[in-house]
């Protein structure tokens, strides 16, 4: 004699598995995007830092806190809330932050 679960407590474990499938696809989506984002990030300030050009600078700084501002976005997304970590970590400097209204 075999026992089986009733029906409709297998249903619910085919549809947990597929939400569990579609949430680990979201979280490993996020987890790319945040990584794209950082990277944007470094290209940005290090664009920033490397330029001597006064009359480049506005445009880099407007380039760098653009992709600070979607990179911070993307961290909270993530559940990440605090940046001071990240902010000390990339060097941003304060003059990208103050367009953030973030000092």
């Amino acid at each position: 004699m075999s026992l089986r679960p009733p029906s409709h407590l297998a249903d619910a474990s085919a549809a947990e598995a597929a939400f569990d499938a579609l949430g680990h696809e979201i979280l490993a989506e996020k987890a790319a995007a945040l990584g794209r984002a950082g990277q944007r990030v470094e290209e940005t300030l290090a664009r920033l830092s490397d330029n001597a050009d006064e009359e480049m600078r506005p445009r880099l700084l407007k380039e760098a806190a653009t992709a600070v501002h979607a990179y911070f976005i993307q961290r909270e997304l993530c559940g990440l809330r605090r940046h001071e970590a990240v902010i000390r970590e990339y060097g941003i400097p304060k003059a990208v932050l103050v367009r953030l209204g973030a000092m």
